[in-house]
C-alpha cells in the first residue's frame, strides 16, 4: 500500500492547509478524531483522500458559516451606522434586465413600443421665464418708493429732467408671529316700558370662558401635528414672545376641541373612506404613559389611506392598544374592496376571513435585498442574489410605471400582457435561489417573497392597485418624526385626539391644502352646530369641497 510520501507535493501541501485551517490547539480534528503531523503523514494514501474529501465537506460548511456571520455583521453595522435611505447606486438600479433570460422568459415578456419622433427630437427642457413672479402673485405687496428729491435733480440736470419707468425689484420680506387681544364689546338692549333684555350676535367660542380662538388654537395644532414640534417647545415659544400658555392648557384646548368638534368630521371621512375601492394599511408603535398597563407597553397608531389613484384622498389614524387583528377587522367592517399592506399576518387572516382581498407589497420585499446590499457596498455587492434580486424587481417596476397614463381599461390589459411575465420569471428565478442557498439574509429574503407570492400578484388583477404600501408609509411619517421629538402621549385621551387630528392634518396634506389656514377655518365653522345636523352636512368641510375659502389652497404643488 502506499505511503503518504508517494503523495505530489503540491497535494500533500494543499492537504495540509486544508487541514490547518481547522487547527485546534496544534492538533487537527478529523471525522471526531485529532491527529499530530507525523501521523498524517504516515497514513495511507486512500485514508488521506477519505480524511481529505470529509474535511472539505467541513471547509464547506465552516465558509457557509463565516459567510453568514459577515452577512449579520455588516447587516449590523448598516442598521447602526448607515443611511436608512433604501436608494442604492445607479448602477444597481438600471442593468440586469437580461437576468430574465436564464427563465427565458425576456422575448416574450417585453413588448416594446416604438416611441413617437416627437417624443426622440423633444428639445431640453429649459427653466419657466417668470416663476419668481408666479411664486409671488399671491402675496400681499408693500411698494417701497427710492426717489432724487428735487434739489438733487436740479444739481445733476438743471431745470429740465424727465422721469422715466421705475426699475423694479422684489425682496420676500419675514414678519414674526404677532399676537392681539381680541376685546369683544356685546351690544345689550332694553326695553324702555318694561324689564325686556336682548343682546347683539356674536360669534360662538370654541370653549366656554376660554381665551383660545380659532387662530391661536390653529397654529398650536400646526405646530404640534405638522411641524413635529412638541407642546413644550410650543410653550417655550409663547414665552419668548412674552405670553405665558402652559402646555398642560394647550393640551386641555386640543383634547376638548377634537372630542367637541373634530371627531364627528372624523367619522364623516371614515364613512367615506369605506365606499373607496383600494385602500393602503400600515402600523407603528407609540407609548402612552397612562393606558392602565405597566410602564413600557407598547400601543400602536394604525393609519389608512385610499389609494394613490384617487384625486380625493383621505388618510385616517386609529390608535389602539395592540397589534391584533380585531382592529383593523373593526375599522374596515362593511369595506369591500383591495387592501394593500406589508407582510404582517394579521392582514392575511382578514383575507380569508372577510370579503376584502389583501395585497403585498413588492417595495418590501425589494427592500429585503437592498438591506444586503447596502451593508456589502453596491461594488462589493455587484453580481450576488441580492443585486440582482433588485434588478429583475426593478423591471417589474419600470415596465409598470410606463403604463401610468394610459387609461384604466387599457392599463389592466397591458398590465397582463407586458408585467406579468416578468413576475412570473422573476419568481420561478427566487425558487431556484432559494435551492441552492443555505442560511443566511440573502435565503431569507427570498423565503419573504416566495411566502408572500399569493399577495404580490394580486395587483396584477386589477389595474388600480398599486405595487407596493408606500403611500401608507409616507402617510405615516409626519406621526413617526414627531414622535421622535416628544417621544411619549401622557393618555389615551391624548392619543385618541391625536389619531384624530393627524387624520386630518394629513388629509390636508395629501389634498394640498394649507395645514394651518384649514384647521383655521375647521375651527371657526364646527362651532356652529346648528349647521352640521347630519353626516352629509360636514360635506362642504372635505377638502376637495368647492366651499373651502381661497387661502386653506396652496397655489405651489
Amino acid at each position: 500500500m502506499p505511503n503518504s510520501q508517494q503523495l505530489p507535493d503540491s497535494r500533500f501541501h494543499l492537504f495540509l492547509a486544508i487541514i490547518r485551517l481547522v487547527n485546534i490547539n496544534g492538533k487537527q480534528e478529523v471525522m471526531g478524531k485529532k491527529y499530530t503531523e507525523d501521523e498524517l503523514k504516515s497514513c495511507s494514501k486512500e485514508a488521506l483522500i477519505t480524511l481529505l474529501l470529509s474535511m472539505q465537506d467541513q471547509v464547506e460548511r465552516l465558509n457557509k458559516n463565516m459567510e453568514n456571520l459577515i452577512e449579520q455583521i455588516a447587516m449590523a453595522n448598516q442598521q447602526r451606522f448607515g443611511r436608512s435611505s433604501e436608494k442604492l447606486d445607479d448602477t444597481m438600479n438600471g442593468e440586469q434586465l437580461h437576468l430574465f433570460n436564464e427563465a427565458d422568459k425576456l422575448t416574450e415578456a417585453l413588448c416594446v413600443l416604438e416611441p413617437e419622433l416627437e417624443d426622440i427630437c423633444k428639445p431640453k427642457s429649459r427653466k419657466k421665464k417668470g416663476k419668481r413672479e408666479e411664486d409671488l402673485k399671491d402675496l400681499p405687496i408693500t411698494i417701497i418708493n427710492h426717489e432724487l428729491t428735487d434739489d438733487e435733480l436740479k444739481e445733476i440736470f438743471g431745470e429740465k429732467w424727465k422721469r422715466l419707468p421705475d426699475e423694479i425689484y422684489k425682496r420676500l420680506r419675514y414678519n414674526p408671529a404677532t399676537y392681539e387681544v381680541e376685546e369683544h364689546h356685546v351690544a345689550v338692549y332694553a326695553g324702555m316700558d318694561n324689564q325686556t333684555m336682548i343682546k347683539a350676535d356674536r360669534p360662538v367660542g370654541l370653549l366656554r370662558n376660554s381665551i383660545v380662538t380659532p387662530s391661536l388654537l390653529a397654529a398650536i395644532t400646526n405646530g404640534k401635528y405638522v411641524n413635529a414640534l412638541p407642546l413644550n417647545r410650543i410653550e417655550q415659544e409663547f414665552k419668548r414672545n412674552e405670553l405665558n400658555i402652559p402646555r398642560q392648557l394647550m393640551a386641555s384646548w386640543l383634547i376638548n376641541c377634537s372630542d367637541k368638534y373634530l371627531s364627528s368630521f372624523y367619522n364623516r371621512l371614515h364613512e367615506l373612506f369605506l365606499g373607496y375601492h383600494v385602500v393602503q394599511a400600515d402600523e407603528t408603535p407609540v407609548l402612552v404613559a397612562k393606558d392602565g398597563r405597566s410602564a413600557g407597553s407598547k400601543s400602536y397608531m394604525w393609519v389608512y389611506r385610499t389609494g394613490s389613484m384617487y384625486d380625493k384622498t383621505i388618510v385616517l389614524y386609529d390608535y389602539q392598544k395592540t397589534r391584533k387583528a380585531d382592529h383593523p377587522r373593526i375599522f374596515l367592517k362593511c369595506f369591500k374592496g383591495y387592501v394593500v399592506t406589508d407582510g404582517y399576518q394579521v392582514y392575511h387572516k382578514l383575507d380569508a376571513e372577510e370579503e376584502l382581498k389583501v395585497a403585498g407589497c413588492w417595495s418590501h420585499a425589494r427592500r429585503k435585498f437592498a438591506e444586503i446590499v447596502k451593508s456589502m457596498g453596491s461594488k462589493a455587492a455587484k453580481g450576488s442574489i441580492a443585486a440582482d434580486a433588485i434588478a429583475l424587481i426593478g423591471a417589474i417596476y419600470k415596465q409598470d410605471k410606463e403604463l401610468v397614463d394610459l387609461p384604466i381599461t387599457k392599463r389592466l390589459k397591458r398590465r397582463q400582457l407586458t408585467v406579468k411575465p416578468l413576475v412570473e420569471a422573476y419568481f420561478e428565478w427566487v425558487k431556484k435561489q432559494a435551492l441552492t442557498m443555505g442560511k443566511g439574509k440573502t435565503l431569507t429574503a427570498l423565503n419573504y417573497s416566495i411566502n408572500q407570492e399569493k399577495y404580490l400578484k394580486v395587483f396584477l388583477e386589477d389595474s388600480g392597485l398599486p405595487l407596493d404600501n408606500n403611500g401608507a408609509e409616507r402617510a405615516l411619517r409626519g406621526f413617526c418624526i414627531g414622535r421622535n421629538n416628544w417621544q411619549v402621549i401622557d393618555s389615551l385621551n391624548g392619543a385618541r385626539a391625536s389619531a384624530i387630528i393627524y387624520s386630518i392634518a394629513e388629509t390636508a396634506k395629501a389634498n394640498n391644502l394649507k395645514p394651518y389656514e384649514y384647521f383655521k377655518y375647521l375651527y371657526e365653522e364646527l362651532p356652529k352646530s346648528y349647521m352640521y345636523q347630519k353626516p352629509s352636512d360636514y360635506d362642504r368641510l372635505l377638502p376637495w369641497s368647492e366651499e373651502l375659502p381661497k387661502d386653506c389652497h396652496r397655489t405651489m404643488k
